[in-house]
């Protein structure tokens, strides 16, 4: 690997969870967002969570842990005007998604105007474009061998170096915000294939799982199936979700089993702005694939009762998950056109 550097010479392997991603040269920091993407009404804050949960799962490149709660960590927090540690002790409980703990943050430092989120974000995406970074920004520029691309500022860098498309993610500024619902059975890809395109877009990602009430991880964890009832409040939280993901203008990834007609009536708002996604496979495919997850097993009575619940959608974009999920990622962003 002669000649690289930055992210595209790093070797590592990152373990969020139940997923494990190899990289002999990599593509992009697996689960660190670009820095343009935007948690409620500022740029980087969902960055630096990132960094502060990639490292905890041991998975963030050597180069950058010196500079964490420093640099746009720094600036970040002390716009914010809260305690770095305090935020990384915050997080690390897991109890918040991203915009519950930016309010915990206003919450102790005091909220913000929208013209100081707007003239703060407008300074942090402009860092080092004829400004003192960027002197800075030309060295790392060389260094990394990206002379040849389209870089003006350091949030360009940053998604140059970690194998993003800086130009196509600044363009979502320009363009309205758009969530991607993937729907499927259990074991069709969906938190596989969310994790990968987010990364590479640089925008947010919420799991199914994450919006269940605690009467039904404690009803799941019982063995006990859940009924329509139990699915209502679940349904509606996804909804909401969306529904406040698009009125701040941020594009996002969300996954949802949405089996029938119903259920997506009922997760999904109307409009265009919603794209739904179904990862269709065949049933011996997937039931191969789960049993080949390392401490899962997929009973075959189990799979088929969701096969037997599908009711595949009319109004979708349907994928076959036969492929690989880079495969399937880049497919999607050819006919979502991101």
């Amino acid at each position: 690997m002669s000649g690289l550097t930055g992210a595209a010479a790093r070797i590592f392997e990152f373990r969020p969870g139940r997923f494990s991603f190899h990289f002999a040269i990599m593509a992009h920091v697996p689960g660190l967002r670009s820095p343009y993407a935007k948690v409620g009404r500022i740029v980087y804050f969902g960055r630096m969570l990132d960094k502060i949960r990639v490292h905890a799962a041991g998975g963030l490149p050597a180069d950058y842990v010196p500079n964490l709660g420093k640099g746009f960590d720094g600036r970040c927090i002390s716009f914010l005007r809260v305690n770095y540690d305090e935020l990384k002790a915050r997080v690390l409980v897991g109890d918040l998604n991203d915009e519950q703990l930016l309010a915990w943050a206003e919450q102790r430092g005091g909220p913000r105007t929208d013209e100081e989120c707007e003239i703060w974000s407008g300074f942090m995406m402009k860092r080092g474009w004829r400004d003192a970074g960027a002197e800075t920004l030309s060295k790392r520029i060389r260094e990394s061998n990206l002379e040849s691309q389209p870089i003006r500022t350091m949030f360009d860098y940053l998604d140059f170096d970690e194998g993003r498309d800086a130009v196509r993610t600044r363009a979502w500024e320009l363009r309205e915000a758009m969530v991607v619902l993937l729907m499927g059975v259990a074991g069709s890809g969906k938190t596989t294939i969310g994790l990968q395109l987010a990364a590479q877009l640089g925008w947010s990602f919420r799991d199914a799982d994450d919006f269940h009430p605690p009467e039904n991880v404690a009803k799941m964890s019982a063995g006990a199936p859940l009924n329509d009832r139990d699915r209502a409040p679940w349904l509606a939280a996804i909804r909401a979700h969306i529904e406040a993901a698009l009125a701040r203008g941020e594009s996002a990834i969300v996954t949802c089993s949405a089996l029938k007609e119903t259920y997506r009536a009922a997760a999904i708002p109307p409009g265009d702005r919603v794209k739904l996604v179904h990862l269709a496979g065949d049933f011996d495919l997937i039931l191969e694939r789960m049993n080949a997850r390392q401490g899962h097993f997929m009973k075959p009575e189990m799979l088929q009762s969701q096969f037997a619940t599908l009711e595949p959608p009319t109004q979708a974009l349907t994928v076959d998950i036969a492929r690989s999920p880079e495969e399937i990622v880049a497919e999607l962003r050819r006919l979502l056109n991101v």
